[in-house]
């Protein structure tokens, strides 16, 4: 692995520890215009601060994010569905390297959904993007999206998340479940957890710290945080479980005291 490659990877895991906290507000690109995401850059900028890395999309990036920032960048740069289209699978690669490297991105992230209808379309566009990033020493993070019809249980989230890593992946990001131990042990390559579907504060701490225990090196939460009512003490919680090593009650009493101070 070139220096290149590991220099960015080691922006997004961050060492010694290899933990991420990453911010996801990619979600635009297939919802539009997200309940409390509306403006970009009104969400984003309280938070910039704490999360690791941010990923989003090549047009949040550029109109919504202050260039002078120094927290590393995952670039969405996959799409062409829309909520309101048949099918979310369809989604093919919509980015160049060439405009992410423009971009001085960290990293550059796309979907592959297996057992859809698309499968096959998605996991070689996984394979193709690895063999032109690679070239440049940009990693790769791959997405196991799940559609409404798929399961969430280990034995498919082991099964994503292996391809996702056969193909070359650096980073495979997927759903937390039941059993996660396994999905984990059985992938070659980091393991991030979604934060999901919004639930309540409590809930997505405690889906943080589990995940944590089960192995994986990090979370890209997204909605659990900045749809929470208090963001930022929300972040701030979910940061001291990966970096500070907070277990989930330590977190909710540290949410609390900082809603309380503010």
């Amino acid at each position: 692995m070139d220096w290149g490659l590991q220099n960015r990877l080691s922006r997004i895991i961050r060492q010694p520890q290899n933990r991420a906290l990453m911010l996801a507000v990619d979600h635009g690109y297939f919802l539009g215009p997200t309940a409390r995401l509306e403006n970009a850059q009104k969400t984003i900028g309280p938070l910039l601060e704490y999360c690791d890395s941010l990923m989003l999309t090549r047009g949040i990036l550029r109109t919504s994010v202050p260039p002078a920032t120094d927290t590393p960048m995952v670039l969405r740069v996959s799409g062409g569905s829309s909520i309101v289209g048949e099918d979310l699978s369809r989604e093919d690669i919509t980015v160049d390297i060439k405009d992410a490297l423009r971009l001085n991105v960290s990293a550059m992230a796309m979907s592959i959904f297996v057992g859809s209808k698309y499968e096959y379309q998605t996991i070689v566009n996984l394979g193709r993007l690895v063999n032109t990033s690679i070239e440049y020493g940009m990693p790769v993070l791959a997405v196991t999206a799940v559609g409404k019809e798929m399961s969430r249980d280990s034995r498919y989230l082991s099964l994503a998340c292996r391809l996702a890593a056969e193909q070359g992946a650096h980073i495979v990001k997927t759903y937390y479940c039941e059993g996660f131990e396994e999905v984990v042990d059985s992938c070659p390559v980091p393991v991030i957890i979604a934060g999901g579907k919004k639930t309540s504060e409590r809930g997505a701490i405690d889906l943080t710290y589990n995940a944590v225990q089960a192995g994986a090196v990090g979370v890209d939460m997204g909605r659990n945080i900045w749809q929470s009512d208090n963001p930022v003490p929300m972040i701030r919680a979910v940061q001291s479980i990966i970096h500070r090593n907070n277990d989930a009650d330590a977190a909710w009493d540290m949410y609390n005291q900082l809603i309380k101070a503010t």
